[in-house]
């Protein structure tokens, strides 16, 4: 039976847990999957409890995607790269670490934009934290140019830095970025600006947007925010930020099992469970 979970401070409702039976019913996989809430000034006892643990497998939320590092016994290079884990495979006692934030992005574009992946060339990223990064390094096999747009300049031009030169684009402040908005096929906005309870927030004015541009949010709670509100107003697509949750929690389960899912049979209930 295999022995998943969830370790991060705070938990509240989760939606992991529900994504995962899913999974596990599926592939016709015996399973479950605990939220395991770790106080931050308890993290290193209750990690040596966990190691002690028959555990296959667990993803790791804020804020301890950092913290972990240390405990791995391995770590991908994505994830070594990103300095951060949100997926950990337990194997033979071993512990190896994965990204899946960025992967899970690109994969939840793809399943309903198919267009954009092999269309866009020029990108705008809004944030430059670790969802941000993810995203940019799994761009950066594509053939496009990466802008970056954050209020703290040096974090942005170290996430453009350590880009591959052939996407790497420039910086640009909020209002630069807000000026041009109308010269990008796809709009990344990564930063936790507009989640609720401060669902009136908006990171960047959408004045004006490219004609079949895409707008997407990492922000899932509200469903829609108000930064694709304005967008999709503008004339837009959107996509929205429970479809990342959705499958980059899939890859995480293909890492533990080797198993594929169809993560698109759960989007409508899903919705409904956000919404409700």
């Amino acid at each position: 039976m295999l022995q998943l979970g969830l370790i991060g401070s705070p938990l509240g409702h989760s939606l992991s847990p529900w994504l995962h039976s899913n999974f596990l019913e599926q592939t016709e996989l015996k399973g479950e999957y605990q939220l395991m809430e770790i106080k931050p000034e308890n993290f290193p006892e209750e990690i040596s409890t966990l190691k002690d643990r028959e555990m296959n497998g667990f993803n790791v939320t804020v804020p301890f995607k950092r913290e972990i590092i240390p405990f791995l016994d391995s770590i991908d290079d994505r994830a070594s790269r990103l300095g951060a884990v949100n997926t950990v495979v337990v194997q033979n006692g071993k512990w190896r670490g994965y990204n899946t934030d960025g992967d899970g992005y690109l994969e939840s574009v793809r399943a309903v934009y198919p267009d954009i992946i092999s269309s866009a060339e020029r990108v705008l990223i809004i944030g430059s934290g670790g969802a941000a990064r993810g995203i940019a390094f799994s761009l950066s096999g594509l053939s496009l140019k990466i802008d970056v747009t954050n209020r703290t300049p040096s974090r942005a031009e170290e996430l453009l830095s350590d880009l591959p030169e052939a996407v790497r684009g420039r910086f640009l402040t909020l209002n630069e970025a807000a000026l041009a908005l109308d010269e990008y096929d796809w709009v990344i906005q990564t930063t936790s600006v507009g989640m609720a309870p401060k669902a009136e927030e908006i990171p960047i004015d959408v004045k004006k947007v490219k004609e079949n541009a895409l707008f997407s949010d990492i922000v899932y709670r509200p469903l829609e925010t108000r930064f694709l509100l304005e967008a999709k107003r503008k004339g837009a697509r959107v996509h929205y930020g429970h479809l990342m949750l959705l499958y980059q929690a899939a890859y995480s389960f293909a890492l533990w099992t080797n198993e594929e899912v169809l993560p698109a049979s759960l989007i409508t209930e899903m919705e409904s469970k956000l919404e409700g």
